[in-house]
C-alpha cells in the first residue's frame, strides 16, 4: 500500500512524499491520522542529525511518535481494538496512515477533542518525569524550560500537590503560558539575579522537586545551586552533548541530592507501580483528567498546519528552535489516499 508521510530526507530537510509500506500484519491495525504532533526537541535532534540518537544518524528519518486516528482495518489476531475505535497511536510517524500492533495503541475516551489527544503522548512523558520525584503535598517544585515536556510538567506538579510551582524560561511568552496553566512564579534564568529568586521564593530552603527540561548542563549545574539538601532532581530532558562542570561532592553527594534519570523509555512495561507506571496508564490518566477539566491541553496549542507546509514549519524549527511554537500539530483529516 502506498501512504502520505513526512520524511526527514537529509541533515535540516523535510519533506512531504508518497511512500510505499508493507501490507498490514495480522496483529496490526491500520489506522487513518487525524492529527499527528510535533515534539520539537526530539524532531531537532533527529531532523539535524544530532548525537546519541537511537539508531545513529542516518537518513531518511522518521518523526511523529504521538498522534491519533480512527482503525480503518485491523488483522485478524487483533483482540482488544476494532474497526472504528478512536485511538492514540505511539511511535507512530507523520503520515495519512499508520500501522500499530495492540501494545501501541490506546483507546482515546468519549468527549475527548482529538487535536488535544494527539498531544497526549508527549504530555505523558512530562507526566513520568513528574512522577519520578515522589512529590508530597506542600513541597516546593521547579520546572526549568518551558517547552511541551516542561508545560505539561507544571500541570502535573501543581496536580501532585506542589507548592509554590516554579518555572524557568528566557521566553517571556512560554512563562506567561505557564502562569496560565498553573505555575506559581515564573523567571527569566538570564536575570542576574536568578539564583537568589529561587532561594527567596523558597524561603530559603531550595527546591525540593526539579524537573530540567531542557537538556543545557547550564541549566544543572543552576539547578544544583538552589536545589533544596535531600531534594531531587528529575532529568527529563535529553542532554545529548555534555558540558557540565559539577562538583559533586559539595552538590550531590554531601547534600545528598538525587539525580533521577527520566528517559521515557525507564518505564514498567507491563504494571505500574507507584512512581513508575507505564505509558498505557499515564495516557489514559491524562485523557481522563483532561475530559475531566483538570489538565488543559488547548492552552498549549499553537498552530495546526496541513502537511504540505510541513517543509516550512520543519524550515522555521531548523532555523530558530528556540522560538519555535509549543503545540504544533499537522491536520491530516483532508488529507486524499
Amino acid at each position: 500500500m502506498k501512504r502520505k508521510q513526512i520524511l526527514f530526507t537529509e541533515p535540516g530537510k523535510a519533506e512531504f512524499i508518497e511512500r510505499e509500506v508493507a501490507d498490514l500484519a495480522d496483529d496490526e491495525a491500520l489506522v487513518r491520522t487525524e492529527y499527528s504532533a510535533v515534539s520539537a526537541g526530539t524532531e531537532y535532534a533527529n531532523i539535524m542529525g544530532s548525537q546519541n540518537l537511537p539508531g545513529g544518524n542516518k537518513f531518511p528519518r522518521a518523526l511523529g511518535y504521538s498522534s491519533v486516528g480512527v482503525i480503518v482495518k485491523a488483522g485478524k489476531d487483533l483482540k482488544k481494538f476494532k474497526v472504528g475505535d478512536h485511538v492514540l497511536v505511539y511511535h507512530g510517524c507523520h503520515t495519512n496512515y499508520n500501522k500499530a500492533k495492540e501494545n501501541k495503541m490506546m483507546l482515546v475516551p468519549e468527549g475527548m477533542d482529538p487535536k488535544q489527544a494527539a498531544l497526549v503522548i508527549i504530555a505523558a512523558m512530562g507526566m513520568g518525569g513528574v512522577r519520578k520525584l515522589n512529590i508530597e503535598l506542600g513541597e516546593s517544585a521547579m520546572i526549568i524550560g518551558l517547552g511541551l515536556l516542561g508545560m505539561f510538567s507544571v500541570e502535573f506538579a501543581k496536580l501532585s500537590g506542589a507548592y509554590p510551582v516554579i518555572v524557568a524560561d528566557y521566553s517571556a511568552k512560554r512563562r506567561e503560558t505557564a502562569l496560565k496553566v498553573g505555575a506559581d512564579y515564573a523567571l527569566d534564568p538570564a536575570a542576574p539575579d536568578y539564583i537568589e529568586q529561587v532561594k527567596k521564593l523558597t524561603g530559603g530552603k531550595g527546591v525540593n522537586a526539579i524537573v530540567e527540561v531542557t537538556g543545557s548542563g547550564r541549566a544543572l549545574e543552576q539547578a544544583l545551586r538552589f536545589v533544596a539538601p535531600m531534594g531531587r532532581i528529575s532529568l527529563l530532558g535529553c542532554t545529548r552533548v555534555s558540558d557540565l562542570q559539577i562538583d559533586y561532592y559539595q552538590q550531590v553527594h554531601r547534600p545528598g541530592v538525587k539525580l533521577i534519570g527520566a528517559h521515557n523509555f525507564v518505564r514498567p512495561k507491563v504494571e505500574s507501580y507507584p512512581g513508575h507506571w507505564t505509558m498505557h496508564d499515564d495516557c489514559v490518566c491524562i485523557m481522563n483528567l483532561t475530559v475531566g477539566g483538570r489538565v488543559d491541553i488547548e492552552s498549549i496549542i499553537s498552530e495546526v498546519h496541513t502537511p504540505d507546509e510541513a517543509p516550512e514549519v520543519f524550515d522555521r524549527l531548523v532555523k530558530d528552535h528556540y522560538n519555535f511554537p509549543l503545540g504544533v500539530l499537522f491536520d491530516w483529516t483532508n488529507v486524499e489516499d
